[in-house]
C-alpha cells in the first residue's frame, strides 16, 4: 500500500504581510515548507531545460561564462519591461510547479505548505488544496518593509504594492486569513488552522488509503 500524498496548501500574503514569519510557526508544528521565489531563483540557475529557454528566449547573456545566472543583465533588460517579465514568468513558473509536485511528492507529512507571493496573481493557486492568506494593515507593511530593507524608498515600497493583488481581494479568494496586526496574536491562529487541515488530511487519507 502507498503512502498518501500529503495536501498541498499554499499560503502567500502581499510584501511585507509577515507570512515568512508565519511559516516559520508551522515548520515549528513539523511542517515542511517550500518557498516558491527561493526555488525559483535556484532553477534559473540550476535546471537545465529551463536554462535554456531562458537563452533562447532572451539571449545567450542572460548566463554568464561560467554557466551562472546574469542578473545585472536580467535586471537591466528584462525585469524592467513588464512585457518581458510576462515571459519569463510563463517559463519559470511551470518549472517551480514541477518542482514544487515532485518534492511534495516525498514529503511524510499530513500537509505540506508551499509558500509564493504571486499564487493568486499566477494561477497557481489552482493546482493548491487550499489557500492561507496572511493580512496586515497597509501601514504596518510600509513600516515593515522599510525597517527590514532600509535600501528601499517608501514610493518604491508603494510600487511593488501596487503591482500586487489587493489584500482585500486575497482575503476573499483564500480558505484561511491569518491577520497579522498588533493586536492579533499568530500562534493561536495558526494551531487553529493547523488543526483543521490535519483533521482534513486524516480523512482524506482515510477515503484514499492508497492514493500515493
Amino acid at each position: 500500500m502507498s503512502k498518501s500524498r500529503p495536501l498541498r496548501i499554499g499560503i502567500t500574503g502581499g510584501i511585507g504581510s509577515g507570512k515568512s514569519t508565519v511559516g516559520r510557526i508551522f515548520h515549528i508544528l513539523g511542517i515542511p515548507i517550500y518557498s516558491a521565489d527561493d526555488r525559483a531563483k535556484w532553477l534559473m540557475a540550476n535546471d537545465a531545460a529551463l536554462k535554456g529557454q531562458i537563452s533562447a528566449t532572451f539571449g545567450l547573456e542572460s548566463y554568464l561564462e561560467d554557466g551562472s545566472l546574469n542578473r545585472a543583465f536580467l535586471a537591466e533588460k528584462v525585469f524592467s519591461d513588464p512585457e518581458k517579465v510576462k515571459q519569463i514568468n510563463a517559463l519559470v513558473h511551470p518549472a517551480v510547479g514541477r518542482d514544487f509536485h515532485g518534492w511534495a511528492e516525498n514529503q511524510n507529512a499530513p500537509y505540506v505548505l508551499k509558500e509564493a507571493a504571486l499564487l493568486f496573481e499566477t494561477g497557481s493557486y489552482r493546482e493548491l488544496d487550499k489557500i492561507i492568506n496572511v493580512s496586515s494593515p497597509l501601514k504596518i507593511r510600509i513600516a515593515r518593509i522599510l525597517m527590514r530593507d532600509p535600501h528601499r524608498s517608501e514610493s518604491q515600497v508603494n510600487h511593488i504594492i501596487d503591482q500586487q493583488m489587493p489584500d482585500e481581494e486575497k482575503n476573499e479568494k483564500a480558505d484561511f486569513v491569518i491577520k497579522n496586526s498588533d493586536n492579533k496574536l499568530l500562534i493561536p491562529q495558526v494551531l487553529e488552522i493547523h488543526r483543521t487541515l490535519s483533521a482534513a488530511a486524516e480523512l482524506a487519507r482515510q477515503k484514499h488509503p492508497s492514493d500515493g
